[in-house]
């Protein structure tokens, strides 16, 4: 169940309004690093969680709508930026060729399409993609990939506020930067409250693992080399549950060679 209020998560000015930029920020709403991307992550996440991990269950949740209220806040930011802009610089949206909009940095479609108005696409106008939801069913790779979601998207947050000087925009990236920070140490603190939660999944029973390999880095390099003497060279893991060992080579064994193709595929040039 959700419920809404008529008003901003946090407040968003633009000082001087710039479709440009406007299709910058668009990455942040349905880039693979954008909002839409964790809301829906971490709602699909909660989802499959049962009674016994409510807790978490909560936090994603929590966390889910305030990614929501962060994606009305950029399109209020995309809408302002494109609306509000200079009448030159609209009419260029409006007259110049799809191919010039796109290589002065404008979207055609946020005239086209949307009338000035926010979409639910990345920079490129490229539709957001569900591929981009990592929801596993398994809490602690989910917690993992909540770390990664939220680093590319602080990432992305802290080039978008190097590319403005506007200072209303500086002060809404600022605030989703913020955020991020919160939300990367908040998936990490969840994942140290975990038992064993790596390596995952934790509960297949690791004597079935090949014992040789299961903690060995394994070297690619065509010659061999000495064991480099670093931290996943030697060493106990970071689960407690092995030594890192290194190998030279790798096992190797057998020649390279596909089956006798049916027949009924004509594969054979004859």
């Amino acid at each position: 169940m959700f419920f809404q209020e008529p008003e901003l998560q946090y407040e968003v000015t633009v000082e001087e309004p710039d479709p440009h930029f406007a299709k910058l920020l668009q990455q942040a709403i349905g880039g693979a690093e954008g909002e839409i991307r964790v809301a829906m992550q971490y709602m699909f996440q909660a989802w499959a969680l049962p009674r016994e991990y409510s807790e978490f269950r909560n936090l994603l949740m929590e966390t889910a709508a305030e990614e929501l209220g962060h994606i009305e806040m950029l399109a209020t930011a995309v809408t302002e930026n494109l609306r509000g802009a200079p009448d030159e610089l609209r009419d260029e949206a409006k007259q110049t060729s799809a191919v010039n909009a796109a290589m002065t940095g404008q979207n055609p479609r946020h005239f086209l399409s949307a009338g000035l108005s926010a979409m639910p696409v990345d920079s490129n106008g490229v539709p957001f993609n569900g591929g981009y939801v990592v929801a596993s069913g398994n809490l602690a790779a989910d917690l993992y990939a909540n770390v990664m979601a939220e680093s590319t998207g602080r990432l992305l947050a802290t080039r978008l506020y190097e590319m403005t000087d506007d200072p209303g925009m500086e002060d809404m990236l600022s605030y989703l930067i913020a955020r991020d920070t919160m939300h990367q140490n908040q998936w990490i603190e969840a994942i140290e409250a975990l038992d064993d939660p790596i390596p995952i999944p934790a509960s297949f029973p690791q004597k079935e693992e090949n014992q040789d390999v299961n903690y060995a880095f394994m070297s690619t390099r065509r010659d061999p080399q000495e064991d480099p003497n670093l931290p996943w060279t030697e060493g106990s893991s970071p689960d407690s549950k092995g030594e890192f060992s290194y190998l030279a080579e790798q096992p190797g064994d057998g020649e390279v060679a596909a089956p006798e193709p049916d027949p009924r595929t004509y594969n054979d040039p004859k």
